[in-house]
């Protein structure tokens, strides 16, 4: 049966591309090699450790459930993401591998789960407290401890009152333990190495107490430094994976991003000296220049505050963002490349890490981080692997 309704879904999802067909105006591309390099360079790092892709968010704006078929391959432990509709997205794509819900879920989507080999995050004392009163499915979950973050997690003073609270109700499962690295990414350590030293003593109370814990995860991307002083047998790798290193001190040199956005020119004209362009009338021309406008603004994931001082790229040369940013139009210089015109491609966001319009590089201009521009494009865009 669940074959039969596989076959009819992937025909209706053919007849119906067949039936509409079109060219999108913008384009994300997707590198299966680069993505699969960037988890490779990881796992070499500290081979004792197993990794779990974090694919919240949209897999931090690549899409969630075209990277989770590229993952789904690599035998991974499981794959991580936020919330309970992301968990059902991916087993309704035929994702096979095992999910970690990391974020909060409510008590009714748990009690009434029925999604396969998915496990929850228990991320306070109350809903440890909730969870222990009313479960009677045999569900996995991980602990969240708080080891100094002050987000989630279960302070250090409330871990014997949690273990009471797993013991008291059978049906709770307890397969891992986790936490989270508020400053690894910095270039000072003594947070850092602070909660290292909570979360060692702690977890090794709760081997002690709970001897089948099959997970122990601390290390977000930039914690993987820190991986061999820590007391864990998995990490979480997040943006690392998509080739972007967190770290102030870049210290993952080997990733290459893998994301790249294209569109292409919808109009070209001439523009006279002290003529202006765009809403609010911000930029004037200050020499005769050409100019051209893409099909793409603020809500394809140009950042507004790049209006007058972000680039694209036509070929090998950049073009300024003249005026603001459109809801879904940008205006660029195209003087340096006289034959630029209608429907020539134009590069939005390179995978380039050095070029002036890489994701990097836009957000030093907007004074932002990468996941903040990576989470903003949004799903609509059509995605695809290359």
């Amino acid at each position: 049966m669940v074959s039969y309704y596989s076959m009819l879904k992937s025909l209706f999802q053919k007849w119906r591309h067949w039936r509409f067909p079109y060219i999108p105006l913008v384009e994300i591309t997707i590198n299966m090699s680069r993505l699969l390099g960037n988890l490779q360079t990881f796992q070499k790092i500290d081979p004792r450790v197993a990794i779990a892709p974090v694919l919240k968010s949209n897999a931090y704006g690549h899409g969630l459930a075209l990277v989770a078929k590229i993952l789904d391959t690599q035998n991974l432990p499981f794959l991580i993401v936020d919330s309970y509709y992301e968990a059902v997205i991916l087993r309704n794509e035929k994702i096979r591998t095992p999910i970690l819900i990391i974020g909060y879920t409510l008590i009714e989507n748990i009690l009434k789960n029925k999604l396969k080999n998915v496990a929850f995050t228990i991320v306070s004392i109350e809903q440890l407290e909730e969870i222990s009163k009313n479960l009677k499915t045999p569900t996995d979950f991980h602990l969240k401890i708080d080891t100094n973050m002050h987000r989630h997690g279960i302070p250090p003073e409330q871990c014997q009152k949690a273990m009471s609270l797993i013991r008291a109700n059978g049906s709770l499962h307890l397969s891992g333990i986790c936490s989270h690295l508020a400053d690894s990414d910095s270039t000072t350590k003594e947070f850092t190495e602070n909660q290292i030293k909570i979360w060692n003593s702690l977890t090794e109370d709760w081997k002690k107490e709970f001897p089948n814990i099959k997970y122990f995860h601390l290390s977000n991307t930039a914690g993987f430094s820190y991986s061999k002083n820590i007391h864990a047998n998995m990490a979480r790798l997040g943006i690392g994976l998509y080739g972007i290193d967190p770290s102030a001190d870049q210290r993952f040199s080997d990733l290459q991003p893998v994301l790249e956005m294209k569109t292409l020119i919808s109009g070209a004209k001439d523009l006279k000296r002290g003529e202006k362009v765009g809403y609010g009338a911000t930029f004037e021309a200050t020499k005769n220049m050409r100019i051209a406008t893409i099909p793409a603004g603020y809500y394809e994931g140009i950042d507004r505050q790049l209006s007058n001082c972000g680039f694209v790229k036509i070929e090998n040369t950049f073009c300024p963002i003249v005026g603001r940013v459109s809801m879904n139009i940008a205006t660029i210089d195209v003087t340096n490349v006289p034959h630029a015109t209608i429907n020539t491609s134009v590069t939005v966001i390179s995978k380039i890490p050095s070029d002036k319009n890489s994701i990097q590089n836009n957000a030093k201009l907007v004074e932002k981080i990468p996941y903040d521009l990576m989470v903003h494009i949004p799903q609509t865009l059509r995605r695809r692997v290359v």
